[in-house]
């Protein structure tokens, strides 16, 4: 009988977004299985083509003749697990993109990569027998034989490397001695950890009365079959890591995993820290920062049952892990779970989508939750579960609201509030540290002319260079580099205005470098740090930053947004918020929504301790609902002023909506096609949806490609992915359409 497997060749491209149809060859039919990776001609010349088996069938979906045949399985591909395809078809109908750019989405290790081996060397024979050998060696000047034997009659059991290396016993002296069967070489698999560097430590922790009732809560209805998604709405410091690990408990004790989700990088050390405390060596972690080897490791240990617990961020989600139990997505309000390569997920609505793949629940958390899972929770969909108080009962820190205005009145020209400087030299002269937090990284944001008003720009790109600081080793008059964050384009910084030739051209300094330096001058005797992009570039920079501040080695922690998620440092009394305005009229409209979490998070930094914590917001719009619900720590309060907008304008959740874009080389055929598309769906649009556009991006042009956009708006999800698939099929159609790329992202979450 034949067998054929349908096979997605790895091609993005939307033409080919459908199975093609192999034969499968005798000699390879028990290697062929959905997931595997495989060699496959391909087109008229038959090139060879990589491809990923969906599905095994005995029945040809046409000519049996036609059918081309496997050419061979990929020696260092990763097999993907069913689960993990069934997620990436769901995630190619939902976010649209290819089928093949799921695929790649949900295989975390593209390849195989070499593994470790950990080599030893056994004695084989009796002491008295390998006296004799000995002195036969020794007899007959065989030095390197008897250095050998000498050791192994010391220590029977030797490593490999230590022969070699420290014994100076080469590997044919080693080859010999194993074909007399006077030893032999045992090899073990030994698998990379990038954390076994870590210390496991004594864990107790009592959960309080309503950690415990959070706890009882889910566990109820784990014990009746009941897989729901959890919103555990925790202030911050209320513990909802204690609930986690708890959960995550009773997930490994009935043999399931769980999957911990992090919003950054940042949070892996501090995370893992306490995990591994109560977890051991049953704890891994899956991040960008890790080599291929240590990933290709994390992934067979995850496959092979020699762990339970994952975390990590986005990417973590797709861990093969056979018996997944939990899912718990940390900080969830977060907008670094939404992807923007394609396809453009939520690491939210996909951890759900696995989790009903898997039988397992999904918890998802947070001290401010985002407004779509409270709708969510408000509507039913959700369980709401709330920790209102702090673990220790400590009182929420303090909170003053600086005016800047008023200060520029008093003739304070600092990006310092006179409260903030006071508070402090208080601080440091007790011993206590301080947080400063600053959202924005490098010198400064643009550099521009004090003449003529002129911006330098990115030739690629429709955005403002941004000023990095010249080398530590460079001259001092050696200008500043102009950095664009988008495509990556740099240039020297000038002297003078290209533009009018004035001299009064610099950077707008306020960034995070410039903060350290004018820090440094104003309280010369504190240790300071800086944490941003630019310190923890390198391996291992978040650790070495997180570490030498929690050893209180620093009384002043510089950072961005970094340095406010979920850090736990109690010695920390002081949070100083030093622009709380720049992230509330970016062109967004969550921008009110983003500005109230990131200031009750940085708040929720201070007096975690036993002693009391103080938090200053400086801002040029103190009036605003988002800072004055942040001062007060009032979610509901945030909450209702939000929905009550999002409701007035149909935006997420009330309404879904989706963003069309259009890019190419060419701006006029950009416009043309957006125009055209807009057009037919005029036409074409049933009721209930609202069109806006087209109209060019907030940015029109990223490293030469232009940018058009149109937003549709509707309240039903299932609505617009039909529409997608509408428009899909219409594009398809269209054979003039190979210079234009069409794309799609749901609810999104950053201005395009």
């Amino acid at each position: 009988m034949a067998y054929f497997a349908d096979i997605i060749i790895d091609i993005s491209h939307e033409k080919l977004d459908h199975t093609f149809q192999y034969r499968i060859p005798n000699e390879l039919f028990a290697q062929v299985y959905p997931g595997v990776q495989v060699q496959v001609p391909f087109g008229k010349g038959n090139r060879l083509i990589r491809g990923f088996v969906l599905e095994v069938t005995d029945k040809a979906g046409f000519d049996v003749n036609r059918i081309k045949e496997i050419h061979s399985v990929t020696a260092d591909g990763v097999e993907i697990e069913g689960q993990l395809i069934a997620l990436a078809a769901w995630m190619k109908k939902n976010y649209g993109g290819t089928m093949n750019q799921a695929l790649k989405t949900v295989i975390p290790i593209k390849r195989k990569t070499k593994q470790k081996e950990k080599r030893m060397i056994y004695l084989c024979i009796g002491q008295k027998e390998a006296k004799k050998q000995l002195a036969v060696f020794l007899e007959k000047h065989n030095t390197a034989r008897a250095r050998l034997l000498e050791e192994l009659l010391q220590h029977p059991e030797i490593s490999y490397e230590v022969v070699t290396q420290k014994l100076n016993v080469t590997a044919g002296v080693i080859r010999a001695l194993e074909e007399r069967k006077i030893l032999k070489v045992v090899c073990d698999l030994d698998y990379r950890n990038p954390i076994a560097h870590f210390k496991s430590k004594e864990y107790h922790t009592v959960l309080n009365e309503v950690q415990q009732k959070v706890v009882d809560t889910v566990r109820a209805d784990v014990c009746q079959g009941i897989k729901k998604t959890y919103l555990l709405h925790g202030v911050t410091g209320s513990g909802k890591t204690e609930v986690y690990m708890e959960l995550i408990a009773d997930a490994v004790a009935s043999g399931r995993q769980a999957i911990v989700l992090i919003p950054e990088i940042a949070l892996t050390y501090q995370t893992v820290m306490r995990f591994y405390g109560r977890f051991g060596n049953r704890v891994s972690i899956m991040n960008s920062r890790l080599s291929p080897g240590e990933r290709y490791d994390q992934f067979l240990r995850a496959q092979n049952g020699e762990i339970d617990i994952m975390i990590g961020p986005r990417s973590a989600l797709f861990t093969p892990f056979p018996k997944l139990g939990l899912v718990i997505l940390d900080e969830e309000h977060e907008s670094s779970y939404k992807s923007e390569p394609l396809p453009r997920y939520h690491a939210r609505e996909t951890a759900i989508a696995r989790a009903k793949l898997a039988g397992a629940y999904v918890v998802l958390g947070s001290a401010t939750p985002s407004v779509d899972s409270y709708y969510k929770a408000e509507c039913g969909e959700y369980r709401l579960l709330e920790m209102k108080q702090r673990a220790k009962e400590q009182p929420l820190p303090k909170c003053h609201v600086i005016d800047l205005r008023e200060e520029l009145k008093k003739g304070n020209r600092s990006v310092l509030s006179i409260r903030l400087q006071n508070l402090i030299e208080e601080r440091l002269a007790k011993k206590q540290q301080i947080l400063l937090f600053i959202n924005r990284r490098g010198m400064s944001g643009f550099v521009s002319c004090r003449a003529c008003g002129h911006v330098i720009k990115c030739p690629h790109c429709d955005v403002a260079l941004s000023l990095h600081r010249r080398e530590e080793n460079s001259g001092a008059s050696a200008p500043g580099k102009l950095l664009c964050h988008y495509c990556g384009h740099s240039e020297t910084a000038p002297t003078v205005c290209p533009e009018c030739g004035s001299k009064y051209i610099s950077g707008f300094k306020a960034g995070t470098q410039r903060m350290e330096e004018l820090v440094k001058k104003r309280f010369p005797s504190a240790r300071v740090l800086r944490m941003d992009l630019d310190t923890t570039r390198n391996k291992g920079g978040y650790e070495k930053v997180l570490s030498a501040f929690a050893n209180q080695e620093a009384d002043i922690l510089i950072g961005t947004q970094m340095i406010v998620k979920g850090h736990d440092f109690p010695n920390v009394t002081l949070m100083g918020i030093l622009a709380a305005d720049l992230s509330m009229y970016a062109t967004d409209y969550r921008a009110a929504e983003r500005t109230f979490q990131l200031l009750t998070q940085a708040a929720g930094r201070a007096g975690r301790g036993d002693k009391p914590g103080e938090v200053v917001i400086q801002t040029y719009n103190p009036g605003h609902y988002s800072i004055q619900t942040a001062k007060e720590q009032n979610y509901e309060a945030f909450y209702q002023e939000e929905i009550a907008v999002r409701r007035l304008l149909s935006y997420p959740p009330v309404s879904h909506m989706v963003l069309i874009l259009f890019t190419a080389e060419q701006e006029k055929p950009a416009k043309q096609a957006a125009a055209y598309l807009a057009g037919w769906l005029r036409k074409t649009l049933p009721a209930g949806f609202r069109m806006i556009g087209p109209a060019s991006a907030a940015i029109a042009k990223v490293n030469d490609i232009y940018r058009e956009v149109i937003y549709i708006k509707h309240k039903d999800y299932g609505q617009l992915v039909w529409l997608k698939d509408k428009i899909e099929q219409f594009v398809q159609e269209k054979t003039d359409a190979k210079q234009i790329s069409i794309t799609f992202d749901f609810d999104p979450m950053n201005g395009i």
